[in-house]
């Protein structure tokens, strides 16, 4: 699983502008814990016997009714099981938006190259900002050249817990290739000065680290160039810190001294 900049809990999921009468309620008794929080460790103590039969009873819930569905989704976040695929690819098309975001993220935790097309029209599309940042996250695991553009323009246009995803994965997509570190950092950049979170700054700084090698002198230059700026000047300490951060990573810490 892709190893992604921890999210700010500031920036969490009661910070999303939506209607909390259509979903903030089932999240609450539904999903209690950020599925995020849940399916970032490969790590599992579990023997793979033990993560087999487990598998065997999701994909047996994926056929039932909602609340056996969301259970079966719940342990597809977590464990990976290419027999999922056929089971999961339908429910992107629930209308229950709880029913939706948890396919989405098991789509991330079980990559379906089949699945890229939907995931890309929930993002851009979906009417519910939950759903969209999920696949904001999913999408990191998808290398496939369609998913760029979209990133690129929930970074400019979303929500902040949108554009925050949107920033980590597109450190992910663009280290794919030379030609998507050029664009993916070209926004990063654009965001890092004009966005309105701390965090999304933050995470664009990441970012932008993670490309820093694949740039072009002239991008390497402006991201330098930035982060000394905000290593001096910048009015949010957390955004300042992670400037210094970087220009210590990339061998330059004397530049804000």
């Amino acid at each position: 699983m892709v190893n992604f900049k921890k999210e700010n809990n500031d920036d969490s999921l009661a910070d999303i502008a939506i209607d909390p009468d259509v979903l903030a309620k089932e999240l609450a008794v539904e999903l209690e814990i950020d599925p995020l929080e849940e399916i970032d460790n490969d790590g599992f103590s579990k023997t793979s016997l033990d993560v087999t039969s487990e598998c065997d009873q999701a994909l047996k819930f994926l056929k039932g009714n909602r609340e056996e569905r969301i259970q079966g989704l719940k342990i597809f976040c977590e464990y990976r099981d290419e027999r999922a695929f056929p089971l999961l690819l339908p429910l992107l098309d629930q209308s229950c938006p709880v029913e939706r975001m948890s396919a989405v993220y098991a789509l991330g935790r079980n990559p379906c190259p089949d699945a890229v097309k939907k995931l890309v029209n929930l993002l851009k599309f979906d009417d519910n900002a939950y759903v969209r940042r999920a696949t904001a996250w999913s999408l990191a695991n998808y290398d496939n050249q369609i998913v760029l553009e979209p990133l690129i323009n929930a970074l400019k246009n979303d929500v902040s817990s949108v554009r925050l995803w949107a920033s980590s994965s597109l450190a992910e997509i663009g280290s794919v290739s030379s030609d998507n570190a050029q664009l993916a950092a070209e926004q990063l950049l654009i965001s890092l000065k004009i966005d309105n979170e701390p965090v999304v700054r933050s995470n664009c700084i990441w970012s932008l680290c993670r490309l820093y090698q694949s740039l072009s002198n002239q991008l390497q230059e402006s991201f330098v160039d930035e982060c000394t700026k905000i290593a001096l000047f910048d009015k949010e300490p957390s955004v300042m810190e992670e400037a210094k951060t970087a220009l210590d990573s990339m061998g330059m810490k004397g530049f804000y001294k």
